[in-house]
């Protein structure tokens, strides 16, 4: 594939998971990929994302930077969410978060087969009040 190939299967990926069309993802994700080094197969990956989407009913990935580099996509992803319980061991309770994912992804046959994923957990710390410091829930 060429980068404009390629970048553009990665959009209509993130599209996918924004319409949360789980039918379609195997369209976009391999049957053997892994996730920061765990292999999930393309059914542990929709369940992933299934919860990720009960965990934060307002979850919507947006583009930040995409680079393309077959058979490699970096992106920045950002999110504006507001999860309903703990997210990524910190206690969020359905308070709105901004912060960034930066996440690169191999594809093998036009499907996603690794991702390796880190959150900017430091940006949703620095939104939530300080240990001790009084509620204003």
């Amino acid at each position: 594939m060429t980068k404009s190939e390629l970048s553009n299967v990665y959009r209509d990926y993130i599209t996918c998971l924004n319409r949360q069309d789980w039918p379609s993802l195997a369209r976009f994700v391999h049957e053997d990929v892994k996730h920061n080094g765990e292999q999930l197969g393309v059914s542990g990956y929709r369940r992933m994302l299934e919860r990720d989407f009960a965990e934060i009913p307002d979850l919507s990935f947006n583009v930040e930077l995409l680079v393309s580099d077959p058979p490699c996509i970096a992106s920045r992803l950002c999110f504006n969410c507001t999860p309903k319980g703990k997210f990524l061991g910190l206690g969020v309770y359905g308070r709105k978060v901004s912060f960034v994912e930066n996440v690169f992804y191999e594809f093998r046959d036009e499907k996603i087969v690794q991702v390796w994923s880190v959150i900017d957990k430091a940006a949703i710390e620095a939104q939530l009040p300080s240990p001790g410091a009084p509620s204003h829930a």
